[in-house]
């Protein structure tokens, strides 16, 4: 049984997981089980080049963020778990949480944060009666959202990134994963508000 199972590995989805892997060290976070589903075939991130970004070199391809983030969290984070060559086919609610049935296995989890990109081929099962014309992109793009309140689609059920409701930025994105991640680290904390930050 996952606690938080992410689905996406782009920008939206390796934010929330590092942020979710860095409090490892914290009372409410040290036990649970995190996983993330590695999908990167549909990121916008394969095709980005980054000029405007903090903190990012000029001329950064996403290609490389793509890859550099898998190793950063398996780095710092190993406890994160890297699920690798599966997508997503369906999400079932059950009692406890989660089924999220994958082209090779089912898995069980408590809350699941969806951060695919936010094109109308969305094929997940389970998510369609959610799926809503995008209100911040074009009409002529036929770009999709998760419709939620505050990054929440429903109870235990995450939405991050462009799926979000987000503009198509990498900083945008990035920041909508990491909002999701300190949600679920609130909810952990017994409601009490909290984040984490690395100090010298």
């Amino acid at each position: 049984m996952f606690d938080a199972l992410i689905i996406g590995g782009g920008a939206a989805g390796m934010s929330c997981a590092l942020v979710l892997g860095s409090a490892k060290d914290k009372v409410y976070a040290k036990d649970k089980r995190i996983g993330i589903i590695m999908h990167q075939k549909t990121s916008h991130l394969q095709e980005a080049l980054f000029n405007n970004v903090l903190g990012i070199t000029p001329g950064t391809k996403g290609q490389s963020i793509l890859d550099s983030g898998k190793d950063q969290l398996s780095t710092l984070y190993p406890h994160v778990e890297q699920i690798t060559k599966e997508k997503v086919k369906t999400i079932e609610k059950t009692e406890l949480g989660f089924k999220v049935i994958t082209n090779k296995r089912d898995y069980n989890c408590k809350l699941v944060v969806i951060a695919v990109g936010y094109t109308n081929l969305l094929t997940i099962k389970g998510l369609k009666h959610y799926v809503e014309p995008h209100p911040k992109a074009a009409i002529e793009k036929d770009r999709i959202w998760l419709k939620n309140n505050d990054h929440l689609v429903d109870e235990g059920l995450y939405v991050a990134g462009t799926l979000a409701g987000w503009r198509s930025q990498f900083a945008i994105a990035s920041g909508s994963g990491a909002h999701v991640a300190t949600d679920i680290l609130t909810l952990w904390n017994g409601g009490q508000h909290t984040k984490v930050h690395d100090k010298i």
